[in-house]
């Protein structure tokens, strides 16, 4: 029986890192509609969200038939290497090595590259800005797909994963809706920085399970594995960043 430390860790996860995914999608969405218009913008980010569900729906039953151990092999070492890869960047971040992300700069660069692009546009459907709401969609949610299957699919938690996902990436697109603006004021960088722990921590648990590793305290070593993650970042934070301030 799934314990409440599970069913907590999978939707807070899947709703975290897809809350990211969405908003740097509706970043360029939100350029797109306001440079260009919004039929391509909505044109294209529908066409993504097509796409993104016939993946779906072709990625269901292969899942189906991989036997649990070698599926929770596959899921754990990948989400492992992502959650690595995304706290390194957060760390990175953090140090002052790689620039903090910035929506409302990411915004204005959009929308300069296409409404120099409109300049060249003949009349008629403007395909580089559909094409442009189309790519970002598309890849923010392939991330996303992938974030769900990987902290879902290895205790049969899809649906609970798929929901956090899909409330996440609904209060983003309301609140975009409404705002008409990149969401600037969310803290992208600190929210990075809890997933690459937290998916750290379930890429080590689910890699161990898959080897036969009875874990201390089952369930619960998730948090324990993420206080671990979330202590060597930060030791790493405070190791690095006045060496290289004294450096620069």
């Amino acid at each position: 029986m799934t314990n409440l430390t599970t069913i907590v860790s999978v939707a807070g996860a899947s709703f975290a890192a897809s809350f990211v995914e969405a908003v740097e999608a509706l970043t360029i969405v939100l350029a797109v509609g306001l440079a260009r218009g919004w039929r391509p913008a909505l044109t294209g980010a529908a066409a993504a969200l097509a796409a993104l569900a016939l993946i779906v729906a072709a990625l269901g039953p292969l899942l189906g038939a991989i036997p649990i151990r070698a599926l929770q092999f596959v899921v754990g070492v990948l989400l492992l290497m992502f959650g690595l890869r995304w706290l390194r960047k957060a760390i990175l971040r953090t140090i002052g090595v790689i620039a903090l992300h910035d929506e409302d700069a990411a915004f204005q660069r959009e929308t300069r590259e296409l409404t120099a692009a409109e300049r060249r546009q003949a009349q008629g459907l403007d395909w580089i800005a559909g094409v442009t709401a189309f790519k970002a969609v598309l890849l923010e949610g392939i991330e996303v797909v992938f974030i769900v299957i990987a902290v879902g699919a290895a205790r049969g938690l899809l649906g609970l994963a798929s929901v956090g996902a899909l409330a996440a990436c609904v209060l983003v697109t309301v609140i975009g809706a409404a705002i008409h603006r990149p969401l600037a004021r969310v803290p992208e960088n600190a929210l990075k920085f809890a997933v690459g722990v937290m998916l750290s921590a379930f890429g080590l648990f689910w890699t161990g399970e898959s080897l036969g590793v009875d874990w201390p305290g089952g369930d619960a070593a998730i948090l324990a594995f993420a206080a671990l993650f979330l202590a060597v970042a930060a030791a790493l934070v405070v190791l690095l960043k006045p060496q290289l301030a004294e450096h620069a």
